[in-house]
């Protein structure tokens, strides 16, 4: 792998990085968006917008493909920070050697074969995963992203440099609340903006603890997780959550999540089942189970749907029928 370092200016620092494979960026950077009004990801013709806040500072960085690589361009006083990490974030640090799909499972075995150059992204930013996961917590998607947009887009700060110019790509992003902040949202706040009790508790007390929980990047995935389920609300599903972005843990599957579990089993044997099940299918694959899981959603492997959708609760002043 190459990495080429350019000048830093009024129109960012750059960074070429040649990883000597084709880089799927819709694929590794899509997951990082919490729906597709996320103010801190935007996709963009060649690649994609990332809003974030590093030890350093606030940052913006684009990320757009190149004749022989990725390219990245950041702003503010964190894009040295986010620029060094790039190779990682578009997934140079995943290691695919010692997966191999099992001929019965035929979908997994066409997954791998049509996105042989697709690994998995790391961020190493703890609590900007942490906090997001937790709004997901035990609510539909849609409910947690709109949560997630009006806290962000009401407490966070503008992204730096294109961000704030009209007409850009980048206009209107915004860089996630610092953990202090998350910490003084009045319990009501939160519950205005559709965060009830529980999970406004969780957020606040991982707030509280947020320093110490960045040291979360350096340690193996089963510390990291222990660390994080010891606060309060974070259990394994929130856990294998953050894993996935931060640490790009191809072992953590989303096992708690209402869909996943049977979307695998269904797709690996035709069965809706339960995550018992899918623990006990997916045991041949430890230690790339996360990676199964992504291959099987990149296929857009889900099981059939029927009867009534889920009806959205309305115990939030932010729920469709309570607007």
């Amino acid at each position: 792998m190459t990495i080429i370092a350019g000048p830093a200016g009024a129109t960012g620092a750059t960074r070429t990085v040649r990883p000597g494979r084709p880089v799927p960026l819709d694929a590794v950077l899509g997951p990082l968006r919490r729906g597709a009004h996320d103010p801190t990801h935007r996709r963009i013709a060649g690649g994609w917008l990332r809003a974030t806040r590093t030890p350093e500072g606030p940052a913006l960085i684009k990320i757009t493909h190149c004749a022989d690589g990725v390219h990245g361009t950041a702003w503010g006083s964190g894009a040295d920070w986010a620029l060094d990490r790039l190779p990682a974030l578009i997934g140079a640090t995943d290691d695919p050697a010692g997966f191999r799909p099992l001929a019965r499972h035929r979908p997994l075995v066409e997954a791998h074969r049509r996105f042989p150059h697709f690994r998995i992204g790391r961020t190493d930013a703890v609590f900007e995963a942490l906090s997001a996961s937790i709004i997901e917590q035990k609510v539909t998607g849609l409910e947690a992203y709109g949560s997630f947009r009006r806290i962000v887009q009401r407490y966070g700060e503008p992204a730096p440099g294109p961000a704030r110019q009209p007409g850009s790509a980048a206009y209107g992003m915004v860089v996630p609340p610092d953990p202090r902040t998350w910490q003084t949202i009045p319990s009501w706040t939160y519950l205005r903006l559709g965060v009830e009790s529980n999970r406004s508790r969780t957020l606040v007390g991982a707030a509280g603890r947020a320093g110490s929980l960045e040291r979360v990047v350096a340690r193996q995935p089963a510390d990291a997780d222990r660390a994080l389920r010891s606060l309060p609300g974070v259990g394994a599903w929130t856990s294998a959550e953050v894993r996935q972005r931060v640490q790009g843990d191809p072992d953590a599957w989303s096992i708690g999540d209402y869909h996943v579990g049977k979307d695998i089993t269904w797709a690996l044997t035709g069965e809706v089942l339960d995550d018992d099940a899918c623990t006990e299918i997916l045991e041949p694959y430890r230690g790339h189970r996360f990676r199964v899981q992504s291959l099987l959603g990149l296929m857009g492997l889900h099981r059939p749907r029927r009867g009534p959708r889920m009806t959205l609760p309305t115990h939030t002043p932010f729920s469709p029928r309570g607007r």
